[in-house]
C-alpha cells in the first residue's frame, strides 16, 4: 500500500481557489453594465437539415431594428441590445430578474458558404437565419497512363462517380 503525505495548506489553497471561482461567477459584471444587471446571453439552436443550416435565437422584447447580422470570413455573428425597462425608485425596492444589455453570438461555418444566399426571418421574438450549405466537391477520377515514357503526364477529368479500387 502506498503512503501519501497529506498537506493541509495545499488543500486549503485549492478550496480557496474554488470558492473564488464560484463567487466570481455570481458577482462579476461586464464593464459597461450598471450595478445589479446580469449579462444577457440569448439561447441559440443550430440544426442541419437537407441543404441548409438553420439557426434559431430567442430574442424576446427586441425588434428587427435592434438586431445586427454579419457574415465575415466564414463567421456568422448575431448581435444586438435589449434595453432596461426598469424605472429608478428611490423610496422602495424593486425585484429585477430579466437580464438586459448587449449580446453577441458567433458561429464558424464551413468554407464556401455564399453570403448572398443567407436569409433571416424575425417573428414573435424568434430570429431564424437560414444558411445554405456550400456545394459538395465532386470526386475527381485520375486516369493512369501506361508505359515508360517520361514525357506523358496523367490526365485529370471530372467524374460524378467516386473512385473505387479493385480488391
Amino acid at each position: 500500500m502506498a503512503l501519501i503525505r497529506w498537506e493541509p495548506a495545499t488543500e486549503l489553497n485549492t478550496i480557496q481557489q474554488e470558492m473564488n471561482r464560484l463567487f466570481n461567477t455570481f458577482f462579476d459584471q461586464p464593464a459597461n453594465s450598471t450595478a445589479g444587471a446580469r449579462r444577457w446571453i440569448p439561447p441559440v439552436d443550430l440544426e442541419e437539415n437537407g441543404d441548409n443550416y438553420v439557426l434559431r435565437a430567442d430574442l424576446p422584447g427586441l425588434s428587427e431594428d435592434d438586431i445586427k447580422i454579419e457574415f465575415e470570413s466564414n463567421v456568422l455573428t448575431i448581435s444586438g441590445e435589449r434595453k432596461s425597462e426598469q424605472e429608478r425608485n428611490e423610496r422602495g425596492y424593486h425585484r429585477v430578474e430579466r437580464a438586459h444589455g448587449s449580446f453577441s453570438r458567433s458561429l464558424t461555418l464551413p468554407e464556401g458558404v455564399n453570403p448572398d444566399a443567407i436569409q433571416a426571418k424575425f417573428d414573435r421574438g424568434v430570429l431564424e437565419v437560414t444558411v445554405p450549405k456550400p456545394p459538395a466537391e465532386q470526386p475527381r477520377r485520375v486516369s493512369i497512363s501506361v508505359g515508360d515514357s517520361k514525357e506523358s503526364t496523367p490526365e485529370v477529368e471530372a467524374s460524378a462517380q467516386p473512385v473505387t479500387s479493385a480488391a
